[in-house]
């Protein structure tokens, strides 16, 4: 079908008006419906909500419009990667980041989103056999500092002390196989 108003292009918007109880059909291309249409639409890929489909047709309150940009303007803006531009949408979309900084650009929803994909943001599978010791020790050692940390907090001085003491048992068995107490 040919656009109506300037018989060159193919019509791609159809607007429907009732005039005087009669049902009337125009066809246009985007650049015609575009520059002399009463509703001014912006016929881009970006979707548009209702709201603003309506508000352009029959023209909204000031005071209403203004409520809609405050909404707008309170919903917070997707959070993107300085580096190269990548948003934390894109990557859930994606599964992989854009560049090295994404990792720290999006470190806050990390741990959240390891917990809900695996058993958490700690990694629980095999280790080559001669690391796998050392790795457990220092695990276990770090386990224990942090009740360790606890106890003191909560004034429980006796059970800080075993703690040490366990520490100290498990740091004499890292030094035995080889690991470094650090």
């Amino acid at each position: 079908m040919i656009c109506e108003h300037c018989k060159q292009r193919n019509a791609t918007v159809t607007v429907t008006q009732v005039q005087n109880g009669q049902k009337v059909e125009h066809h246009y291309c985007d650049v015609c419906a575009s520059q002399f249409h009463p509703f001014h639409a912006e016929f881009k890929q970006e979707p548009v909500s209702i709201q603003q489909l309506l508000s352009n047709w029959f023209g909204s309150p000031t005071w209403q419009q203004q409520k809609v940009d405050e909404k707008q303007q309170a919903q917070p803006q997707p959070q993107t990667c300085p580096q190269c531009g990548f948003t934390y949408k894109r990557f859930l979309k994606e599964g992989k980041f854009g560049c090295p900084s994404c990792y720290d650009s999006f470190s806050e929803h990390l741990p959240k989103l390891f917990n809900r994909i695996q058993a958490g943001p700690q990694h629980l599978g095999k280790m080559p056999g001669a690391h796998s010791n050392i790795y457990v020790i220092k695990k276990q050692i770090e386990d224990i500092r942090k009740l360790m940390k606890v106890a003191i907090d909560e004034e429980q001085f006796e059970e800080a002390a075993k703690l040490r003491d366990e520490v100290k048992e498990l740091e004499k068995q890292l030094q035995f196989e080889g690991g470094d107490v650090s």
